[in-house]
């Protein structure tokens, strides 16, 4: 007997469940209502975030899924509220936590490469129309800036900033943090770095691809030169070319998960580029 087809959104709601449900205490109050437990609310807001859903719509649609909350175990569903105020106590620290116990589930190991990159997110909903006809300029944005696997396409760490700037302050933190995915041999890592020349400055280091920003024309440093020869032969060798992978990546969250900033407070802003990797890598 063939063997049925499993819908995308309960196998997303089941990756989501198992991840809040490691990361989250069932209840937050011993005197709660308990009415849901806290891994099903955080799932439910994984889920907002991944169908691109205000938090009313996510409710009405999930009393029309009931195979989604049946993989939740959801016996009906939270109003939108409940959703709201879990989505609150969420942190960056548990969105972190919850990705690297993905990655290392999948057991993600890249044996070339790595890829950097930053996308801006618009600080508000507002349509371009609209604000070509206001008059009004954003003179300030938030920024995730990821490092992707070119190997798993998975987002392997995550940091944010304010824009416009260079993403040269990212590169170090970013390194550090993707550095357990790639692979060593004797202590010694033997992935390459790859990233724009917005990542060009004095944290650059052997085994970073950066082409150095040409002022004036020229580039009289050696090291620099060195390394602007090594990124010609890479792009010869066509290796440079899996930085566009990165790119790549940016694109399906902006795509599939939107490129604007729903939230209003600031410490909630600053946390939702966090929220996209983690429900692009559920996706992935």
């Amino acid at each position: 007997m063939k063997k049925k087809r499993e819908s995308k959104y309960v196998e997303i709601a089941r990756r989501a469940y198992e991840l809040t449900q490691k990361q989250f205490a069932r209840y937050s109050h011993p005197k709660s209502p308990q009415l849901y437990t806290q891994p099903q609310l955080a799932a439910c807001v994984l889920l907002k975030v991944y169908l691109k859903n205000s938090y009313r719509d996510t409710e009405e649609w999930l009393l029309a899924s009931e195979a989604v909350c049946g993989a939740l175990e959801l016996e009906s569903v939270p109003n939108y509220s409940t959703v709201q105020r879990m989505a609150k106590k969420m942190r960056v620290a548990d969105l972190e936590a919850m990705s690297t116990a993905l990655l290392e589930a999948t057991g993600v190991g890249e044996e070339e490469s790595i890829a950097v990159d930053g996308t801006g997110f618009r600080p508000s909903q507002a349509s371009w129309y609209y604000r070509t006809r206001s008059g009004r300029k954003w003179r300030r944005w938030l920024k995730g800036v990821y490092a992707v696997g070119t190997e798993s396409q998975m987002i392997l760490a995550t940091r944010v900033e304010w824009g416009p700037s260079p993403d040269v302050s990212s590169l170090e933190p970013l390194r550090r943090r993707a550095s357990r995915y790639g692979k060593h041999h004797h202590r010694q890592r033997s992935w390459l770095l790859l990233g724009d020349s917005g990542f060009d400055g004095k944290t650059v280091i052997a085994g970073d691809l950066i082409p150095p920003i040409r002022r004036g024309g020229t580039l009289v440093a050696p090291d620099r030169r060195a390394r602007a020869e090594l990124v010609d032969h890479a792009r010869l060798e066509g290796l440079f070319g899996q930085r566009w992978k990165c790119e790549t990546v940016n694109s399906v969250i902006k795509r599939c998960f939107g490129d604007h900033i729903t939230a209003r407070l600031p410490r909630l802003q600053w946390r939702e580029p966090f929220l996209k990797a983690l429900v692009y890598n559920i996706h992935r």
